[in-house]
Order: structure tokens, then C-alpha cells, then sequence
């Protein structure tokens, strides 16, 4: 091989690597809510597989570990598994919403919300009963004991076959997975927006889902996303981003042909 082959072969790869930083740049620019894992997430789908330590020196370290018998439990149930939650956002009016949230375990699906400003036990039921219509109840639900959950909620769950399962008190760390989404939220969403009103939350939330679901990764699920994200093959020159989330997100794919 000649000289000047030998200097075409270097600047090729000098220019792919160009082309990495740029892109990884790009990527932590446009979504300054990701950390190292979802772009190394981003670099596996058009079939580009690049290190953390390239993109990151760190990675983020969880709260704490679960117990050898919960771990087991949700090990084991996964796929009958839902939980549920009350989180609250403010508005610019100084108002309080609360968002209820159900989230599926095996494929971190978020399968039905809702917002109000005055939860109550009644309003509590018919969410659970519009989580789960046509007989698409699951084995198990976990939830924490809040006053809400009261005897309206504990009845019309139970009337859908549903087992409950509830956290032992000032333990959060036990519905984990619905605790790690609502911190997922605040930090990808609602830490970035002022909430106008009920109806600018809902038409947010949404926004969000239509990006979570299909586009967002997750490590607990191999880098994939919950719906099912397909890896496209493609070299990071010709990698295009496309908005998400009015901006705040972005999905990257491949040009095409």
C-alpha cells in the first residue's frame, strides 16, 4: 500500500471520528436532560456501537438496593405486575395538580394518567377502571398506603380481580420502578416547563408519551424502547434528528436511501 493510501485510510477515520464528537455533541446541545447511557442507547439503534467512557466518564448510581425477597417478587411477577401513583405538579397560578399515573412493569409502559386538582377516592376507582377495560386487568397492583386508597378504590380493585399489594409505610424504594418514572418525569419534563393550567398538563403528558413510548430507551429493557424500537443501520455522518416534545427531546435516525 502506498503513501498516499496510507494517508486517505487516516483521514477517513479522522473524519468518522469528527463526525462522532459532532454528533455527540449535538446530542447533549438538543437533550440536556440525557445522561451517558441514552446516548451510548441512541449510537445502538442505527447500528453504531460506541463506549460510555467516550461519551461519559460516569454513570448515574442508584439510590440503593432492593431486598433479596422484593427483588424476587418483582423478579417473578414482572409480567403481571402494574403500579400506581399520585404525583403533583404546580402551576404559574400557584395551583397544585395532581397527575395519576399507572405503569406496567415488564415493558415500563405508562398505560393510562390522568389529572385532576381534587383527587378523591371515587374519581381514584374510575381510573383504575379506565386503565384496565376488556378484561386487561393484571395479577397484581402495587400502591402505597395514602388515605386515597380508600374503600371505594380497594372494591372497585378487586371487583377487577386485581391483588393488591401495599408498600410498607416511608417506603418508597419498594414501588421503585413507578418512583424512578416519576423522578424521570420531572427531570425530562416538568423541571424544563411552566404549567399553565389542567389542560396544558394533560396536552404536555401526552406530547411526552407519544416520545416515550415508541422512541425513548431504557437500560432495564437492553436499550430498547417500550414499545419496541427496530435498530436501523446507518453511519453517524448521515445520522438527522428530528424534534420531540416541542424540542425539549429529539429522536435521531438515518437518512433515507
Amino acid at each position: 500500500m502506498g503513501k498516499a493510501s496510507v494517508d486517505r485510510g487516516w483521514k477517513g477515520q479522522a473524519n468518522l471520528l469528527g463526525e462522532l464528537r459532532n454528533l455527540i455533541g449535538r446530542m447533549w446541545e438538543a437533550n440536556p436532560t440525557w445522561g451517558s447511557p441514552k446516548i451510548v442507547a441512541e449510537f445502538a439503534m442505527p447500528g453504531t456501537d460506541i463506549a460510555k467512557s467516550t461519551v461519559e466518564k460516569y454513570r448515574p448510581k442508584r439510590a440503593g438496593p432492593l431486598s433479596p425477597t422484593w427483588r424476587t417478587f418483582l423478579d417473578q411477577h414482572v409480567r403481571n405486575l402494574v403500579s400506581i401513583d399520585f404525583f403533583i405538579v404546580p402551576t404559574a397560578t400557584s395551583r397544585v395538580l395532581f397527575v395519576f399515573i399507572v405503569l406496567a412493569h415488564d415493558r415500563r409502559r405508562i398505560v393510562h394518567f390522568n389529572v385532576t386538582e381534587h383527587p378523591t377516592a371515587q374519581w381514584t376507582a374510575q381510573q383504575i377502571v379506565e386503565a384496565f377495560p376488556f378484561d386487561s386487568a393484571p395479577r397484581y397492583l402495587i400502591r402505597d398506603g395514602d388515605g386515597i386508597y380508600g374503600e371505594r378504590v380497594t372494591q372497585r380493585i378487586e371487583s377487577l380481580g386485581i391483588d393488591e399489594v401495599v408498600t410498607v409505610r416511608a417506603s418508597p424504594w419498594q414501588n421503585a420502578y413507578l418512583e424512578r418514572l416519576i423522578g424521570t418525569l420531572r427531570r425530562e419534563l416538568f423541571d424544563h416547563v411552566i404549567v399553565l393550567n389542567e389542560r396544558h398538563l394533560k396536552r404536555l403528558m401526552s406530547s411526552y408519551l407519544e416520545y416515550y413510548h415508541p422512541w425513548r430507551t431504557h437500560q432495564s429493557l437492553d436499550r430498547d424502547a417500550p414499545d419496541g424500537r427496530p435498530v436501523r443501520a446507518g453511519k453517524p455522518c448521515n445520522i438527522v434528528e428530528f424534534p420531540a416534545v416541542h424540542g425539549l427531546h429529539h429522536i435521531y435516525l438515518p437518512k433515507a436511501a
